[in-house]
């Protein structure tokens, strides 16, 4: 029976008495449900016609009127074409906040886009980098960046917190991480998660992103199989993607003081270590901002998140972009899952776009603000 694991992402981290969400083919569910009813397996099911959903998702896209930039709508998911006029837009319509550059090319040869954003006070300022979209069917991620990058250019002039971290502080910000497998999942296979880079032997495509970085790389969690969704590549830094980031990253590791990477779906706040049961060194100051930054998200509409390291949390990966980072020197690395908890799993709705994006704001602030005051 092949079914496609939503989560957890391998089938190593199956345990008994945890749930697991599977995406299963319409002619496989004759034989699935009577072998989960004679193994004595509950089940549930989520969403019955998947096809269904994602057409109700992505109806009427195309005929969407490419909106004029300055209404660009950030309550609905945007292709890749869409978000890169919408940063050349902010580039040139904000010059004074907003600077774009690229780190490098994806594997298919798109541009790598960062915006560089905050007020240019001083000639040395520290940074936070945020990146989303390192997985490509996780559509709630980039549009939390872009919704990032709205919020910090509308309330720059009236709130005085953002006015205080964009005086302060630099943010780098990475829309989409995975360009290509992106644009592939809007165009091709909604569900796909990794980059598209081929492998010759096995003729699959792509690595998991979130595997290949050079920390622990293709230890528990990873898989050493190509056709598998946390493939770790066959070498750390393999995908272009990564190695462009890591490069970035590594030039500016004095700068740069926390390292925010969003995914989705668990609704969880995760820090080091992903690929180990241990203590990161400065424990207290990161399990603080943590606690502060799930309290503040509930605030606004009740959600309640987890939070915690990563391997206990959620499970152990290896060659994660969050341990590299703070592998790497850069003391606050966090990897967000946002909603949902598996009702819509990676389909989740537009209407709850804007709920997601608000309260993750007020987590991402408050950890912003957290690294300004001196924690010790």
């Amino acid at each position: 029976l092949q079914v496609d694991l939503w989560q957890p992402s391998s089938p190593f981290h199956i345990i008994e008495g945890a749930v697991a969400d599977v995406r299963v083919p319409q002619n496989a569910t004759r034989s699935l449900l009577p072998f989960l009813q004679q193994a004595n397996i509950q089940y549930t099911i989520l969403i019955s016609d998947l096809q269904q959903a994602i057409e109700n998702q992505t109806a009427g896209r195309c005929h969407r009127s490419r909106r004029s930039l300055p209404g660009y709508n950030y309550e609905v998911y945007h292709s890749l074409e869409e978000i890169e006029d919408w940063m050349h837009y902010l580039n040139r319509t904000y010059s004074d906040l907003v600077h774009m550059f690229s780190v490098g090319k994806s594997y298919e040869g798109r541009p790598l886009y960062v915006l560089k954003l905050g007020k240019r006070s001083r000639p040395y300022k520290k940074a936070v980098w945020i990146d989303c979209g390192i997985h490509a069917r996780e559509w709630i991620g980039p549009a939390f960046c872009q919704w990032f990058v709205k919020e910090a250019l509308q309330t720059y002039q009236t709130d005085p917190d953002m006015r205080k971290m964009l005086t302060q502080l630099y943010f780098y910000i990475m829309p989409v991480f995975n360009v290509d497998g992106y644009h592939f999942s809007w165009t091709n296979d909604r569900f796909w998660r990794k980059t598209r880079s081929k492998n010759m032997r096995f003729h699959c495509h792509g690595v998991d992103a979130n595997r290949n970085w050079k920390v622990k790389w293709c230890d528990e969690g990873a898989s050493l199989h190509p056709c598998d969704d946390t493939y770790c590549g066959p070498f750390p830094e393999s995908e272009p993607e990564v190695k462009a980031v890591a490069h970035f990253l590594r030039k500016h590791r004095k700068q740069i003081k926390a390292y925010l990477s969003f995914h989705a779906y668990a609704q969880m706040l995760l820090y080091p270590y992903s690929y180990k049961y241990a203590t990161i060194p400065n424990f207290n100051c990161v399990e603080s901002a943590a606690y502060n930054a799930v309290n503040a998200l509930q605030s606004a509409y009740g959600v309640r998140y987890r939070y915690g390291p990563a391997s206990s949390t959620l499970y152990v990966s290896s060659g994660s972009s969050m341990d590299w980072a703070y592998k790497n020197g850069i003391p606050y690395a966090f990897a967000f899952e946002l909603r949902d908890t598996g009702h819509f799993g990676f389909l989740l709705p537009e209407m709850l776009i804007k709920p997601t994006c608000t309260e993750t704001m007020l987590a991402v602030k408050n950890i912003t603000l957290h690294l300004l005051k001196k924690c010790h």
